[in-house]
């Protein structure tokens, strides 16, 4: 039987690994995307939403479940415990560099390994919420795709949206380099209201 505390973190990578496979198989991304859309469609045919409101929402409530995830499943205070301990180790080891105290080098390098596990060993328990969150967040990101409205089309308040020094834009569109309208306004909807969360539930970054 399968230790699934031992092995969790890598059954959690190889599952992402295959969520982010699934976003090549196109068939993958419509059947999500539509069964999304009996549940979401309702808020644009019926209530008329706006499709960049619908973004908001969708990217706030990502924001708020990926926080709560982090800080129900990552061990933050050993987090913050084993990175102040990193940090001592590094002034200390430098400090026997500049003596040039070898026998204290050698006895700090024995030492330096076990602290790379813990270091190894935290990243790897990280895998364990990205896929959680990569599980609900998916679902999400096929119906953003199965709605996209179409570029090429007149700008209105269904396709477009106005851009701090971009002005006016189509949501399909291009709005810096390659990354389009619709992307980047979902990353600052997203990072805005994931910092405001962390902040009141007093969880760090990743």
């Amino acid at each position: 039987m399968v230790d699934l505390k031992k092995h969790g973190p890598t059954i959690a990578l190889l599952f992402t690994m295959l969520v982010f496979l699934s976003y090549s198989i196109e068939w993958v991304r419509v059947t999500i995307g539509a069964i999304m859309d009996a549940l979401l469609a309702p808020f644009i045919d019926t209530l008329g939403v706006p499709f960049f409101v619908m973004i908001l929402v969708l990217s706030s409530i990502t924001g708020l479940y990926s926080s709560l995830v982090q800080k129900y499943t990552i061990d933050y205070e050993k987090m913050q415990e084993s990175q102040a301990k990193m940090r001592a180790f590094q002034k200390e080891f430098r400090e026997a560099q500049l003596s040039g105290d070898e026998k204290k080098i050698k006895k700090l390098q024995t030492k330096q390994e076990r602290m790379m596990q813990e270091q190894l060993e935290l990243f790897r328990q990280q895998f364990t919420p990205m896929a959680i969150i990569l599980i609900l967040t998916v679902p999400i990101f096929f119906w953003l795709l199965f709605r996209l409205p179409p570029g090429g089309a007149e700008i209105s308040i269904t396709n477009g949206i106005v851009l701090p020094f971009l002005g006016t834009v189509g949501l399909s569109d291009f709005a810096f380099w390659i990354i389009p309208a619709w992307i980047l306004w979902y990353m600052i909807c997203s990072l805005t209201i994931s910092q405001v969360i962390r902040k009141s539930l007093n969880i760090g970054g990743l």
